[in-house]
C-alpha cells in the first residue's frame, strides 16, 4: 500500500475536526497539500471535553498560539490537578497534582524514601511535598519555575476551557492558514473499487468532495471507519462500567479553582469545572446501578449555583477501535474510541491520534507498515490510560453495590502486575507508550493508602527526616508569595 497524499478531507468538526484542521493548516503548509472540512451546523456535538492535561502546551507550541490570547478566546482557567473527593473513603479527598514530589534523596526516588520514613513513624503526608497540590490547596496559581536550583517549583498545569470556543477559535486559526470548509450534512461515501479505499464524499445537496486521505471525526457514529470500512470496536464496559453522563452548566458562585474535582456519588463520579463566566458540572455512572431520572437528582442535589443548561443525556460505551487507521482513513476523537473523562485524557487522545497520523505519514505518502506501526502505539495508549482508570475503581475505599462490584472485579492482568510490584517492592513499572508518569501512580497509591511492603529503611533516616522538613518549609515559603488564581487570570485578562 503506497499512496500519495495530495488531498485530506476531514469529516466533522467539533473540538477533532479543528484541532485537525489547525494542526495540518500549519503542518503542511507551503507543501501543496490541500486542507479541506465538512460540516453540518445541524449535527451537533458533545461538547463536553472542557478540561486537559498539560500535554495541551505542546499543541499550542506547534501551532505557535499565544498564551494570553488563548485564554480570552475561550474563557479559560487554569488547571493544577484533580482533586478527588470521597473516593478513598467517603470523608476523604485525596488530590493528584501535574508534578512530582520532594526531590531525590541519597540517589533514592523521594516516593520511596517517604513511605520509607512513613513505616518508621513519620507523620508528614505526601501532599506536603508538593507545590502544585499546596497552591491548588490554597486556591492560588503562579507560573512554574523551572531552575536547577528550584527544582521543588518544577510543575506543570494545564487548562479549562469552553469547548464550543476552543473549536471557534481553531476554525479562524485554520481558516486563515488555507483550510477551506464545506457546509453541508454527509450524504453517502463512495469506495474505490479496485482497493477498497475512501474515494469520495457526496454532500447532501451539495458537491462530491474527493481525496487522497480521510480524517473521521464523525464522533462515536464512526460514518467512515466503522459505518464504511467495517472497522470494529472493542468493548471495555466489563471493566469500566460507566455508560451514561449526564452534562449540566451552572453560574459561578465563588471564584474558580485553579483544579477539577471529581466527586464519588452512589453509581460513579460528579465532574466540576469552573470556567471564567460558567461551570461544568455532570455525572458519569453506570445506568445498571442507577437510573437516569435518580442519576439526575443525584447531580442537580450536588450542583452550586443556578443551573444555566437542563441535564444533557450522553450515552457511551467504553473501548477503542481495533485500529485507529485503516486504508486511507484515519479516526480521530471520539470515533477512535472513548474513555470516560475521569482524568480529562479526551482532548489528549486527539492530540496524540493527531500526532502519530504526522508522524507515521512520512512524505506524504500512505505506508502499510507505518500504519501498522501507528496502529501499535495507539492500542497501547489506550490500553495505558484504560488500566489508569481501572485503577481509581479498584483501590476505592467506599461501600454500596457499584462500588463494591468494581472493586472486586478482575482487572487486566498489566494493572494486576503493576500493582503487585509496587505493593511488592515499592517500585512503579512503567511500561511502552504510558500517558501518566510515576508521580501520577504514586498520587494514586498514596491516596487510597496503598503502601509498599517491600521498601528497605534508609540508614540515614534521620538526615532523611530534616531534608523533608526543610522541603515542606520551602514549599510553603512558595505559597506564601503566589497570589490567587482570581488574581493570576486578573493579570492575563486585564
Amino acid at each position: 500500500m503506497t499512496k500519495s497524499i495530495k488531498k485530506i478531507l476531514i469529516v466533522g468538526g467539533g473540538t477533532a475536526g479543528w484541532m485537525t484542521a489547525a494542526f495540518l493548516a500549519r503542518w503542511i503548509a507551503k507543501t501543496g497539500v490541500e486542507v479541506t472540512l465538512v460540516e453540518s451546523e445541524q449535527i451537533g456535538t458533545i461538547g463536553v471535553g472542557e478540561a486537559t492535561v498539560p500535554g495541551i502546551h505542546q499543541f499550542m507550541r506547534d501551532l505557535g498560539i499565544n498564551e494570553t490570547e488563548f485564554i480570552k478566546a475561550t474563557n479559560a482557567t487554569f488547571k493544577l490537578g484533580i482533586e478527588f473527593e470521597g473516593w478513598s473513603a467517603p470523608d476523604k479527598h485525596f488530590f493528584h497534582p501535574f508534578a512530582g514530589y520532594g526531590v531525590q534523596i541519597e540517589e533514592r526516588p523521594f516516593y520511596q524514601t517517604w513511605w520509607s520514613a512513613k513505616q518508621k513513624g513519620y507523620t508528614e503526608g505526601l501532599d506536603s511535598f508538593c507545590l502544585c497540590t499546596q497552591l491548588a490547596r490554597q486556591g492560588k496559581f503562579a507560573q512554574p519555575s523551572f531552575d536547577e536550583d528550584s527544582r521543588l517549583a518544577w510543575y506543570n498545569y494545564a487548562y479549562h476551557f469552553d469547548a464550543s470556543l476552543f473549536a471557534r477559535y481553531l476554525r479562524q486559526f485554520a481558516e486563515r492558514l488555507g483550510v477551506t470548509r464545506v457546509e453541508g450534512k454527509v450524504g453517502s461515501i463512495n469506495l474505490d473499487e479496485t482497493n477498497g479505499f475512501i474515494a469520495s464524499v457526496q454532500v447532501e445537496e451539495g458537491m462530491l468532495l474527493e481525496a487522497d486521505l480521510f480524517v473521521d471525526c464523525t464522533g462515536m457514529s464512526a460514518l467512515l471507519i466503522h459505518k464504511t470500512l467495517g472497522v470494529e470496536y472493542e468493548d471495555w464496559s466489563h471493566w469500566l462500567l460507566s455508560d451514561s453522563a449526564l452534562a449540566v452548566q451552572t453560574k459561578s458562585v465563588v471564584a474558580p479553582d485553579p483544579f477539577t474535582r471529581s466527586s464519588a456519588r452512589s453509581a460513579g463520579w460528579q465532574w466540576h469545572i469552573p470556567l471564567q463566566h460558567r461551570v461544568g458540572n455532570g455525572y458519569v455512572y453506570a445506568s445498571q446501578f442507577i437510573s437516569d431520572e435518580q442519576a439526575r437528582e443525584e447531580l442537580v442535589a450536588n450542583l452550586r449555583g443556578e443551573l444555566v443548561t437542563e441535564p444533557r443525556l450522553i450515552r457511551f460505551t467504553t473501548g477503542m477501535r481495533k485500529d485507529f487507521w485503516h486504508k486511507n482513513c484515519v479516526a480521530i476523537g471520539l470515533s477512535s474510541g472513548f474513555l470516560e473523562p475521569l482524568e480529562s485524557t479526551s482532548i489528549s487522545l486527539i492530540q496524540t491520534g493527531i500526532s502519530k497520523m504526522a508522524a507515521f505519514l512520512v512524505n506524504f505518502v500512505l505506508d502499510e507498515k507505518l500504519v501498522a506501526e501507528a496502529n501499535r502505539l495507539n492500542r497501547l495508549e489506550y490500553e495505558r490510560i484504560r488500566d489508569f482508570i481501572i485503577l481509581h475503581y479498584k483501590l476505592n475505599g467506599r461501600t454500596g453495590a457499584y462500588w463494591n462490584h468494581v472493586r472486586d472485579m478482575a482487572i487486566p492482568a498489566t494493572l494486576v502486575d503493576k500493582i503487585e510490584t509496587f505493593k511488592a517492592s515499592g517500585s512503579i513499572q512503567m511500561l511502552e507508550q504510558e500517558s501518566f508518569r510515576e508521580d501520577s501512580w504514586v498520587s494514586m497509591y498514596s491516596g487510597f493508602g496503598v503502601d509498599p511492603q517491600g521498601l528497605v529503611a534508609s540508614e540515614h533516616s534521620d538526615r532523611a527526616w530534616l531534608l523533608m522538613d526543610k522541603m515542606k518549609r520551602a514549599i510553603l515559603k512558595g505559597c506564601d508569595v503566589a497570589g490567587s488564581h482570581e488574581e493570576f487570570l486578573g493579570t492575563v485578562i486585564p
